[in-house]
């Protein structure tokens, strides 16, 4: 297991318990969050973790799958806000801290017409 997946263990703990002091531990002071799908950028641990402290509604996490190798992790997780779940694709780099994230959160949508017979929806 690498140091940083162990980091990423502990931040999305953190942030499941909204242990915001914790959360801050596990990303360096100069950290960089990016959300491709609205083209935002935050700079700086300490703007980062006030967007996620100030994240509206009773949310809740679960991590799904884990992939690392040193250096980078991947995470996919399963979010819920009330009544509404999302899935979100996490992009880590760092070493002991996290020094970036790059998240994705794609909408879900239905399917083309066609392949029906290829296909077992779940």
């Amino acid at each position: 297991m690498t140091d940083l997946r162990k980091t990423v263990e502990r931040f999305w703990a953190a942030a499941q318990d909204r242990d915001w002091d914790a959360f801050a531990e596990t990303v360096t002071e100069d950290v960089v969050y990016t959300l491709p799908q609205t083209r935002e950028r935050i700079s700086g641990r300490e703007r980062y973790v006030r967007f996620n402290r100030e994240y509206p509604g009773d949310w809740r996490l679960r991590v799904e799958r884990i992939v690392a190798e040193p250096g980078q992790v991947v995470t996919w997780i399963h979010f819920t806000v009330g009544l509404e779940e999302m899935y979100g694709i996490s992009f880590f780099t760092g070493t002991d801290r996290i020094e970036s994230i790059t998240d994705f959160w794609p909408e879900p949508y239905e399917p083309p017409a066609g392949r029906e017979h290829l296909v077992e929806r779940y």
